[in-house]
């Protein structure tokens, strides 16, 4: 006998004062129901879904559910009633063949797990019905009608209720025949089972099983889904270095800097700008800037290298990298550099499309040791980190 999930998403989500029902906004470039639906679709205790739907939206909806999003799990998608436990009737009605456990879970818990779906339902089956939930923390009062304390609660049995909530299939017919014989309006379907005389099982969940109902709950499930995201870190080591020669601008970071001498090099010899592409070559695994850019290729002949930064960047974007951040270190005795740093820092962030504070220069000398020392020439070592993927 199948289990069936019953998802309610008809409602108009009037507490989140969106133009748009809640159930229906963007997380992570997915509507929540979706996030919600896609849970169950991969479950492997639940063979069927049905979902109720805003009534002018059922054809359409269902559509793009199923095709768009390949939720092939979805039976049926039925029109959402007044309240929620209407729409879950409306779900039940429309259960077709043997049936032997239900799960209703809210449309806009999109943090469930498989794991707790399995848990509620292994737990009903034995119980007849089980809900998940997670033990209060907090002090919890019961007042008077105006707000003065009544009680205070012992917290230690006290649970707040979340979904999925799952039952055996007749149990809840009955369960919704009595309510609705009698004009009874549950917050829960738990509360059905409950009225009858009957147990429920609770099963602990996780505090991170939000129902998003409000604009602060959203800010939440916002956090909650960046925190989930499995993000991969590379990093990258770049070092270049050039001579001092007459008749050469001294160019770096693509600033030029009042210098008796110049650098050397095939290009306008920007040894900073080439230990920083290096960096951030090797951090994306594509080799290093002689590779793209050969030092006998007459094209590149002069070319400013914030020419080639910006190739750089483009090859980051081509792997599907996104750049963290770039430090790097100049070691030469003169001139200084302090004096051209921030304006530095402005061309390697916008070539790269990042923050400036994503950009860090520093300077040394070499206390007179070794060519910089000896004011030879100069070397610059860099470091980069890149993401994969843009979060």
């Amino acid at each position: 006998m199948k289990t069936v999930a019953i998802i309610p998403a008809g409602g108009a989500g009037t507490r989140l004062k969106s133009h748009v029902a809640k159930q229906f906004l963007l997380l992570d470039g997915l509507p929540i129901l979706v996030h919600t639906l896609n849970v169950f679709q991969e479950s492997k205790d639940i063979d069927d879904i049905i979902v109720a739907l805003p009534p002018d939206e059922l054809v359409s909806i269902r559509q793009e559910l199923i095709e768009k999003y390949n939720l092939t799990k979805i039976k049926m998608t039925v029109p959402g009633g007044n309240q929620r436990q209407d729409s879950v009737r409306n779900c039940l009605e429309a259960i077709e063949g043997e049936c032997g456990m239900v799960v209703i879970h809210d449309a806009v818990r999109p943090f469930v797990t498989q794991e707790l779906i399995t848990q509620v339902v292994d737990a009903a089956k034995k119980s007849g019905a089980a809900s998940a939930g997670v033990k209060a923390k907090d002090t919890i009062k019961e007042t008077t009608e105006d707000h003065n304390v009544w009680a205070t609660l012992p917290r230690h049995n006290l649970w707040l209720t979340q979904t999925p909530q799952a039952f055996k299939f007749e149990l809840l017919k009955e369960a919704y025949k009595n309510a609705y014989d009698e004009n009874f309006y549950g917050t829960d379907d738990a509360s059905l089972i409950e009225r009858m005389g009957k147990q429920v099982k609770m099963v602990e969940g996780f505090y991170a099983n939000i129902k998003i109902t409000t604009k602060e709950d959203m800010m939440i499930a916002d956090a909650l889904k960046k925190k989930g995201d499995k993000i991969i870190t590379h990093t990258g080591f770049g070092y270049d270095s050039h001579r001092f020669a007459a008749d050469r601008k001294l160019i770096l970071g693509g600033v030029e800097i009042p210098s008796e001498k110049g650098l050397l090099g095939h290009s306008d010899a920007d040894a900073l700008i080439h230990a920083i592409c290096d960096a951030l070559l090797g951090a994306c695994g594509a080799g290093d800037i002689g590779r793209h850019f050969p030092d006998n290729d007459p094209k590149y002949k002069d070319i400013s290298s914030m020419v080639l930064l910006e190739a750089v960047k483009k090859i980051i974007d081509t792997k599907g990298f996104s750049i963290n951040n770039i430090d790097a270190t100049v070691v030469m005795e003169k001139p200084k550099l302090a004096p051209y740093a921030s304006e530095m820092v402005s061309n390697i962030a916008g070539a790269l499309g990042i923050p400036k504070t994503a950009v860090n220069i520093k300077a040394k000398t070499n206390e007179g040791m070794g060519f910089a020392g000896r004011n030879e020439g100069i070397a610059v070592f860099a470091t980069a980190a890149v993401t994969e993927g843009e979060k």
